[in-house]
């Protein structure tokens, strides 16, 4: 529970010290990225967060996902280690990253009524920010 409260300090912390950024109206992709992962992967997603040096495993750079997986963007991949819930993600060691799919259910439940329809706010906040990754891929 300590460490649950400690993480939230960093992340309210590290969330006011960013910079506004302007974004598209509409763009919850972008909103999702900048308001959840940017405090560790950083505003453009390069791995250079706010929070990275206080981290015990470095936050990806998030533009070469497509390069590291041979060109293509594994966008199923990406959306499971974002949602979290399901197999274990290696590339984050002990999970340090928050298991948004969890997250994301909570919030679900305290606006959309009905076991499918929170999962399906859920999914199209997790399609939302791999959406926004995917287009985040440098050449």
């Amino acid at each position: 529970m300590t460490m649950r409260i400690a993480w939230g300090a960093v992340l309210t912390a590290a969330a006011m010290a960013l910079p506004a950024l302007a974004e598209p109206a509409g763009d919850l992709g972008r909103r999702e990225f900048q308001a959840n992962c940017a405090v560790c992967h950083g505003p453009g997603g390069r791995g250079d967060g706010v929070v990275r040096n206080w981290l015990t495993t470095p936050p990806s750079d998030l533009t070469t996902l497509a390069r590291r997986a041979g060109g293509v963007f594994p966008a199923d991949r990406v959306r499971e280690v974002v949602d979290g819930r399901g197999a274990a993600v290696g590339a984050h060691g002990t999970r340090e990253m928050p298991v948004w799919g969890d997250e994301y259910r909570k919030d679900a439940a305290a606006r959309v009524a009905g076991t499918a329809a929170s999962e399906d706010y859920v999914r199209s906040r997790i399609d939302a920010l791999v959406a926004y990754l995917e287009r985040l891929q440098s050449p």
